[in-house]
């Protein structure tokens, strides 16, 4: 994909609002007010309901495609994937799984793993004792109690080893299409940057914005909310001058504000590289991302 044109999605066919296109974009009331020195009207609540809802219908243009950003075929495979994902890139555990699927395809089979093989073959997502350990233990969890099935309930996954709220909350959404909220560093930053909540706990914040939306957005809104935050919204450096939502944003000039280079920040799709799957939805407008030694 080339830089200063639209995405569009190979589904629909529609423009999406990609952030290369943006040439300029307008700051935010309370910047705005900031730099003429008159102090901001307080937003009333209600005020931020429907702003935190233009903005899921903006980012709903804007990433038509947004999917989970992990390689997985069934339940099983999505829950690895996601406890292999803490403190490391999704592209880093696609390209690790598939030889991992390969000697372990099933929880009975991972269940038996020796410790020291399965470790050898998690080793470049880090921390892989540990995982391991969980991966094992999750494993014979679901072999022994749940009859070698991934349970599809909230209650029955938090009980699996190295499983928490925001890993089960993404396999009930993606694997089982249960609506959930996920609360990832991306999906917590963009959410206080955007002043729907001040929590910090995840669970506060997931309570919070769930109160926002209805429930059948909130599996849709995490994917987009941590779409935008990687592509566009980054924690150090946000490319606010090439931000379709800037007007949106009371964060807006914390980042890069000149449109030019706002967009040599962009990421992944949006700045015309490889995404993080190996295997994407056939309506990613981008590249898949390389296996683990090509290039």
């Amino acid at each position: 994909m080339k830089q200063g044109k639209p995405v569009k999605s190979a589904g629909s066919g529609k423009p999406a609002k990609a952030a290369a296109a943006v040439t300029s974009a307008k700051p935010a009331k309370a910047a705005a007010a900031a730099k003429s020195g008159k102090p901001a009207k307080p937003e009333s609540h209600l005020a931020m309901v429907r702003r935190a809802r233009r903005i899921n219908r903006e980012l709903a243009e804007i990433y038509p495609y947004a999917h989970p950003e992990l390689d997985f075929r069934n339940p099983f495979e999505l829950l690895v994937a996601t406890v292999l994902s803490a403190q490391t890139t999704d592209l880093r555990v696609n390209q690790t799984t598939p030889a991992l699927f390969t000697a372990y395809p099933t929880p009975e089979d991972m269940a038996a793993a020796v410790p020291e093989e399965l470790e050898e073959l998690i080793r470049p997502t880090g921390f892989f004792r540990a995982k391991a350990k969980s991966l094992i233990g999750l494993s014979a969890s679901i072999r022994d109690n749940f009859g070698g099935e991934v349970p599809g309930r909230l209650a029955d996954l938090v009980t699996l080893p190295g499983v928490g709220r925001k890993t089960a909350n993404v396999v009930l959404g993606n694997a089982f299409g249960v609506p959930g909220i996920t609360v990832d560093t991306h999906f917590g930053r963009l959410v206080r940057r955007w002043k729907w909540t001040e929590q910090e706990d995840p669970e506060k914040v997931e309570a919070e914005i769930a109160a926002i939306f209805p429930k059948s957005e909130w599996t849709m809104l995490s994917h987009r909310v941590v779409f935008h935050g990687r592509r566009i919204c980054h924690a150090r450096r946000p490319a606010c001058g090439a931000c379709p939502i800037a007007p949106l944003c009371p964060s807006y000039g914390e980042g890069e504000t000149d449109p030019e280079k706002a967009r040599k920040l962009l990421k992944y799709e949006m700045g015309g590289q490889p995404g993080q799957r190996l295997s994407p939805p056939p309506d990613y407008p981008g590249r898949p991302a390389p296996a683990l030694g090509a290039g």
